[in-house]
């Protein structure tokens, strides 16, 4: 079985080595490890006479390539299009063409795996099922059927083999990664093995369509009593991995403006429902549906909007949701350095060896749009021009921001189809305002002390641990230090950030000691306060506490990068 499989995977190896040769891709074959899985009888098509294919940009034959490897490819790829942070925006906007569409599998298969889900036949569960499919994709498609009740409903089946094929290419994307991780790395691309990572969990959420159900009840959960938003029911006895059955929505596209039109709706109140209902879920819950494309978002009849298809939803932490904000706040507010600091506290690791030089960069763009009219503004080309920055700077963001930037540049497209005077930015500016009361709110600033405190406590507990088991190691010489150099400049103020560290906590410490022995030495009245703590204690302790708070304000900044 296992050398079934290993054969398996080094078939699919050698077929995705051919691709990227036929695409022109020779480079990353013939500079990595990938070379040795090449075949001698491929070896001398390396040099074809092929031309045409070259005369396509380098970034539309990988779009090109990601086509031709199939599903798990195609999915990679519209993964890494949210990520302005591994990839050049060039790139993004040829990965963004990607479509999921593929031809749908056959009636029969579909029956077979629903029928062995639920253990019955396909009559006993629906009164009619249309053959043919609503929906293809790769992961699965969809059908509508009756249940014997009277209510309408929508099938989706996951594709048979699908979770195999995926599984497989999972394997050997890793190994892919592992042999061409240098590579990528001196072309600029970092963090390869992380995408792979994220990847993975974004594959596996979608072939088990329990998620999607657990992700459904969630919303309709928290939505239950918004008058604008409706969200399907999922029929939870008839779901399985790979089966998902939901209530049908009847409605139209919410660009269909002549239905809505015909409905008696205003497209232009349609608009602002739907922006309302988004930025809601991005600034007041930091639970979002992460796909609004047009065929997920209906309209009914009563010009209530509907959403579908919760196969990936985005999740905000708090302190991300509060930065995030002040990014576009600072943004209206024309403030650069504002700008920096919360887009550095939304990063989780970052390249900014300049604070001034990205500073100034971010001043550009905001001068840049602050010299437009406010109809010409628009979040597509802000997002753009922000997305290069993060790029320039190696800013690790958290995937749910891009998210939210790409949800919010397909809301705009939305709103100017069916509202010609739509202005994005008008919409975001009162929920930014909101967000910055919130955060500095009596009630969230008691609880980012506790955390400040909690913070100094436990450093205080571990510290004299971790203190007496490196001095222990150093006694006996097994104390080692493992230096990777990446430049003179870095290492030496990483060096002196410790140093510095060290200076401090020593200093502390001293005075904590020093204070509570003169607590104990016996001092005439008038050295001491009315409840009896020498004043030279006092001062001390306060000393040490005012350098702990600096200490600790030093280890959330890091080095200084000047």
């Amino acid at each position: 079985m296992l050398f079934n499989q290993t054969i398996k995977n080094l078939k699919r190896i050698r077929e995705i080595i051919q691709i990227l040769i036929k695409y022109g891709f020779e480079d990353i074959v013939s500079s990595t490890p990938l070379h040795k899985l090449v075949p001698r009888s491929m070896q001398g098509r390396w040099s074809r006479q092929d031309r045409p294919i070259m005369e396509y940009s380098r970034y539309e034959r990988i779009r090109m390539a990601a086509e031709d490897l199939g599903p798990s490819f195609v999915k990679l790829a519209q993964v890494l299009s949210n990520r302005p942070d591994i990839l050049p925006q060039a790139l993004i906007t040829e990965l963004e063409k990607l479509q999921n569409d593929v031809p749908p599998f056959d009636f029969g298969k579909a029956k077979v795996i629903i029928e062995g889900e639920t253990g019955q036949l396909l009559e006993e569960l629906f009164s009619s099922f249309e053959k043919d499919p609503i929906g293809s994709a790769s992961i699965g498609q969809v059908y509508k059927a009756q249940l014997h009740t009277g209510e309408d409903v929508v099938i989706k089946v996951q594709r048979p083999g699908v979770k195999e094929t995926v599984e497989t290419d999972l394997v050997i994307l890793r190994e892919l990664v592992r042999l061409t991780e240098n590579y990528f790395r001196k072309q600029g691309v970092r963090n390869t093995m992380d995408v792979v990572d994220t990847f993975e969990k974004v594959m596996r959420k979608e072939l088990n369509y329990y998620n999607e159900s657990r992700n459904i009840e969630q919303f309709r959960d928290v939505y239950k009593n918004y008058p604008n938003l409706y969200i399907p029911k999922v029929y939870k006895s008839l779901t399985t991995e790979k089966i998902l059955v939901l209530e049908y929505i009847s409605g139209c596209k919410i660009t269909d403006v002549r239905q809505q039109r015909a409905w008696g709706i205003d497209p232009r109140v349609t608009a602002e429902k739907g922006m309302d209902i988004y930025l809601t879920q991005f600034f007041e819950y930091g639970f979002f549906h992460a796909d609004p494309h047009p065929g997920n978002v209906l309209v009914r009849k009563d010009g209530v909007i509907c959403l579908i298809d919760f196969g990936i939803v985005g999740k905000l932490m708090k302190r991300d949701k509060y930065a995030f904000s002040g990014i576009l706040l600072s943004m209206a507010q024309q403030d650069a350095r504002s700008m920096a600091i919360n887009l550095k506290r939304l990063a989780m690791d970052n390249d900014i060896a300049d604070m001034k030089a990205f500073e100034y960069d971010l001043n550009e763009l905001i001068e840049e749009f602050a010299s437009l009219d406010v109809s010409e503004m628009n979040i597509t080309d802000f997002s753009k021009e922000l997305q290069k920055i993060i790029y320039s700077y190696h800013l690790k963001i958290p995937s749910s921001t891009f998210l939210i930037l790409r949800a919010l540049v397909i809301l705009e497209g939305i709103g100017k189809i069916i509202h010609p005077e739509f202005k994005t930015f008008e919409f975001v500016k009162p929920y930014g305002k909101k967000i910055l009361k919130e955060q500095f709110s009596i009630q969230n600033l008691g609880l980012e002390f506790y955390y400040s405190f909690l913070n100094i406590y436990t450093f205080l507990n571990t510290f004299p641990v971790e203190l007496n088991y490196l001095l222990q190691k150093l006694k006996k010489g097994q104390l080692k230090v493992q230096i990777e150099h990446q430049g003179h400049k870095q290492f030496l103020q990483t060096i002196n950030f410790v140093g510095f560290r060290l200076m401090m906590t020593f200093l502390i410490s001293s005075l904590l000691i020093a204070s509570a022995i003169i607590m104990t030495a016996p001092l005439e009245k008038n050295l001491s306060t009315p409840g009896g703590i020498p004043y030279l204690s006092l001062i001390g302790f306060s000393i040490a506490v005012f350098l702990g708070v600096i200490l600790l304000i030093s280890s959330f900044k890091g080095p200084k990068n000047n």
